[in-house]
């Protein structure tokens, strides 16, 4: 695939708003780190080395059920803009997207498969990222579709294997199973009862953590948190993941029970602030992203409340990744100052919303 082949859906399945708990797991990531033995790891990998290992990749994947009829895109053949897209997306990581420079992104890939259920991003910080992100909490399926794929390329690949540490990785963090599970939450009930700090400080204490909405290194914003395991090593895939479910379940257990004491104890004001969050989107002119995705917590927790008829949970899942500053680059034809982005952004915003029809009528 090439920038030109570029779909306006592509990899976005993940969006769709179904699966357990979606209504506050907006989505499950799983991913298994793997490198190819006898070749160099990481900085230390030259460029054709990189070439080398894209070619062995992609040769096992098209030996494999999973990817062979699916979709390859070389990111050297996609300008920034496009890398920057996929990023936004989640299918790629910063390290994919890099400087525009050959080096950066030489033998450097997106493998998928057709359903778009698992894929696999190549010579990121490993040779391979195997990954599939799928809607709702759905853990067991993620690590099940990474599992099968994992299997299938093993047969074309060997592994960097150590008998005592299992899967040997770039950062000593992923070494053992190489594993990094995590599940995209939606808290606002925890934020605006305050027991927001108190959950995050036991989920720290029982070896999880939580990141912001592209991960590592990035900041909460609209009450939106990546829940992901930190331990990789002496542990089995299948521990680790019915560890994160558990917890992930118990805070959604709380989550439902925060939602239950604010429309018990303030609905009025509760109210107010999911009607006044839906007329800001609907009517601003001018939207930074930060303050959409703020916006988009309000409105999501009316709707899951059925406080708000509408708009769909697919309609706010789009909105929030398409209004970031790729998407409203490439549909705007050029490159957009921060002011103009932010017309943008809310003029996309009126659109979608318009189209989903106008709540007003629903006012009780």
């Amino acid at each position: 695939m090439t920038d030109m082949e570029m779909i306006s859906e592509f990899g976005l399945t993940w969006l769709e708003g179904s699966g357990p708990h979606s209504e506050i797991a907006l989505s499950t990531r799983v991913r298994l780190a793997r490198n190819i033995q006898g070749r160099s790891f990481g900085t230390r990998l030259s460029g054709r080395e990189r070439e080398t290992i894209s070619e062995e990749v992609r040769s096992a994947a098209a030996r494999s059920s999973l990817l062979g009829d699916g979709i390859a895109i070389k990111l050297s053949d996609l300008d920034p803009l496009k890398r920057r897209i996929l990023l936004e997306r989640h299918l790629i990581s910063r390290e994919l997207v890099g400087p525009a420079d050959e080096r950066s992104v030489s033998g450097t890939a997106l493998l998928m498969s057709r359903d778009e259920r698992v894929g696999a991003m190549v010579n990121e910080e490993d040779h391979l990222r195997l990954q599939s992100i799928l809607s709702g909490l759905r853990l067991h399926d993620a690590f099940q579709a990474v599992d099968e794929l994992d299997d299938e390329l093993g047969r074309s690949l060997s592994y960097a294997y150590h008998p005592e540490f299992g899967h040997l990785t770039s950062c000593p963090t992923n070494v053992g199973t190489g594993l990094r599970a995590s599940v995209f939450v939606h808290l606002p009930g925890l934020v605006l009862t305050k027991e927001i700090g108190k959950v995050l400080q036991g989920i720290s204490q029982v070896g999880l953590t939580f990141r912001g909405l592209y991960g590592e290194g990035s900041e909460v914003v609209g009450n939106f948190f990546q829940i992901s395991n930190q331990t990789t090593l002496g542990k089995s895939e299948e521990d680790l993941i019915d560890h994160l479910q558990e917890i992930v379940s118990r805070v959604i257990q709380y989550e439902v029970q925060a939602r239950t004491v604010l429309m018990r104890d303030a609905p009025a004001v509760i109210e107010d602030k999911i009607w006044r969050a839906y007329g800001l989107l609907r009517y601003a002119r001018s939207l930074g992203f930060e303050e959409v995705m703020n916006l988009l917590s309000g409105v999501r927790l009316g709707v899951s409340m059925k406080l708000l008829p509408g708009p769909s949970v697919y309609t706010l899942n789009k909105i929030m990744i398409r209004t970031q500053a790729a998407h409203l680059e490439d549909g705007a034809g050029r490159p957009l100052s921060e002011a103009e982005s932010d017309l943008h952004r809310a003029a996309y915003v009126r659109r979608i919303l318009a189209a989903e029809g106008d709540l007003g009528s629903a006012e009780g």
